[in-house]
């Protein structure tokens, strides 16, 4: 329900998407992948350029991203690099949780850039007073 909520609110937000959100957009059941991808036509996208690949680099040689998950680091990089507010994400494991977004943020500050909040859709909607 949030999910759908927050992309009925999508419009509120200035939202940006990555050639990695196309990617995983794409992946999965062909239906549902091709009903995620249209729904992000002609949103504007971030360049994944070199000083991206370097933070993100940076984020997993200071242990905030598993080495094993780069895709999450190239994430939080692509937002850090183009000065993006926040990161709207259900990944708990290796992005949205207390130890993670603490270690995130202090390897990208580390590295000159400010750091993109780190949120869920719940919480980026907050309650519903209804």
């Amino acid at each position: 329900m949030a999910t759908r909520d927050f992309w009925e609110r999508l419009s509120l937000f200035e939202p940006f998407i990555s050639e990695l959100v196309l990617q995983e957009a794409g992946r999965g059941d062909e239906s549902a992948a091709t009903t995620r991808l249209e729904a992000l036509t002609g949103l504007p996208e971030l360049e994944i350029n070199s000083d991206c690949k370097a933070l993100a680099k940076a984020m997993i040689v200071d242990g905030a991203v598993p080495e094993k998950h780069p895709e999450d680091a190239l994430h939080i990089a692509l937002a850090s690099v183009h000065s993006i507010d926040m990161i709207v994400t259900w990944n708990f494991k290796h992005i949205n949780n207390p130890e993670t977004r603490l270690l995130v943020r202090r390897s990208v500050e580390a590295q000159g850039y400010r750091c993109p909040e780190l949120c869920s859709p719940d919480e980026l909607l907050g309650e519903d007073d209804e």
